[in-house]
């Protein structure tokens, strides 16, 4: 059986806990073995290399650089890493090597709870199989991200928050290599509310299953 670890905390607006748990719930649906923790100290565990699936919901925050180097090594040897919103986008400001190996951070999102709308850009990939573009009520992230990222959907700001962004582009779904690891991210779910939107608890619960090793 596939194991996969939700490590929880941080900032607690994102709900981590409510979180974790919704994710849970996914991917003991899909077979997995879930191990809950809430504390960073999970990412210093030796056991941490074997498992499928890593999880991070924990938005902003700090992590050692024991568990940054564990965490990374493990990713790099095949376990997959997977994650939504600020509980993986906002993680570990400080932690550089952390943002390398998502391949992208949160720098903004301007107006905070808006209207928007999620264009899917791959929709022959497994991930997005028979989801259209939709709308979606949330926070519309603003983030530096990595040119080499599989882009899977996008969003465009309209300008009305903040002027300068009018037109722009923005990644909201991806998915990377890191070594022989899996990576995958959604800027979507602000809140364990919305894991209620179809589409949002569908992308990522493919996307997990895509992260995990076999």
């Amino acid at each position: 059986m596939r194991e996969a670890l939700i490590v929880w905390g941080g900032w607690h607006g994102h709900e981590p806990e409510q979180c974790a748990a919704m994710v849970a719930g996914i991917l003991r649906d899909e077979s997995f073995q879930v191990h809950l923790e809430n504390s960073t100290r999970a990412f210093a565990s030796p056991r941490l290399s074997t498992m499928s699936l890593i999880v991070p919901i924990y938005t902003m925050s700090r992590i050692d650089k024991d568990e940054m180097t564990n965490l990374s090594q493990a990713v790099r040897e095949g376990t997959g890493l997977a994650g939504f919103h600020g509980g993986m986008g906002d993680a570990f400001r400080e932690a550089v090597e952390y943002q390398f190996m998502c391949g992208g951070q949160w720098v903004a999102h301007p107006g905070n709870i808006i209207d928007y709308r999620v264009n899917i850009t791959r929709p022959d990939d497994p991930i997005m199989e028979r989801i259209r573009d939709f709308d979606y009520r949330s926070e519309q992230y603003y983030m530096h991200v990595d040119p080499s990222n599989e882009v899977l959907a996008t969003t465009t700001f309209s300008g009305e928050h903040a002027y300068w962004t009018k037109d722009v582009v923005m990644p909201v779904v991806w998915k990377r290599r890191y070594g022989e690891g899996r990576v995958f991210y959604s800027s979507l779910g602000h809140v364990a509310k919305e894991f209620d939107v179809p589409e949002m608890r569908t992308i990522l619960r493919r996307g997990m299953v895509w992260a995990a090793r076999s």
